[in-house]
């Protein structure tokens, strides 16, 4: 470990749930992407948002609404906190300053020492960020923690990372449609890593 970053010091700032020692470490874009950022004024004069098609649709969210990437993540996370019960939390969860240690080694860390790491790529979000740190986590904990990792991505997304993390490190790719189905996929994999663990298949790295 590079820093202080420890299972008990994520535990401590996180609040209780059934089972607190059960750590799953929640990854995906806090900013959608919104076109409203990037075209000028005439062109967004051009576009009829009101006939696009709904993913096309959400490019061009208000402004001032709430960022809906974020949550997503915040939604996953209450959800994984009630039911099965584990400690589900974000890098924002646990105070760790940026300047002290980067975001990308922070996130390796997270993941080393969660019982379990999901990256939730959807199809509104700004995943450039996520996919520095993904391929960042793969290469440092693919072969240890490989099977504690799952990509989940909204099934209108293309992402020639995903392919080529399917490729190189074997990983396992979920997709969804819905948001119901983001949550159910992603409970499973919980349970079914939380059932390893509990009979001997999947033992905790170091």
């Amino acid at each position: 470990m590079t820093s202080e970053i420890t299972r008990e010091l994520i535990t401590r700032q996180l609040g209780d749930v059934s089972y607190d020692r059960f750590l799953l470490y929640l990854m995906g874009p806090y900013k959608s992407f919104n076109l409203n950022y990037v075209l000028t004024d005439e062109e967004r004069a051009e576009v009829d948002v009101d006939s696009l098609p709904g993913p096309l649709r959400k490019l061009f969210q208000n402004e001032d609404s709430i960022d809906e990437a974020k949550a997503l993540l915040r939604r996953l996370q209450g959800n994984l906190r009630a039911d099965p019960g584990v400690n589900a939390f974000l890098a924002v969860d646990v105070n760790v300053d940026t300047d002290e240690v980067d975001a990308v080694t922070q996130s390796i860390e997270f993941s080393s020492c969660a019982n379990a790491t999901v990256f939730v790529l959807p199809f509104l979000g700004h995943n450039f960020g996520v996919g520095e740190e993904a391929g960042s986590i793969l290469e440092n904990l693919a072969e240890t923690h490989g099977d504690r990792i799952v990509f989940v991505y909204e099934a209108n997304v293309t992402s020639e990372m995903i392919r080529s993390a399917r490729t190189r490190w074997d990983l396992r790719i979920e997709t969804y449609e819905t948001e119901t189905e983001l949550v159910d996929t992603v409970r499973r994999f919980v349970v079914t890593t939380m059932n390893r663990e509990r009979f001997g298949d999947l033992e905790f790295p170091g």
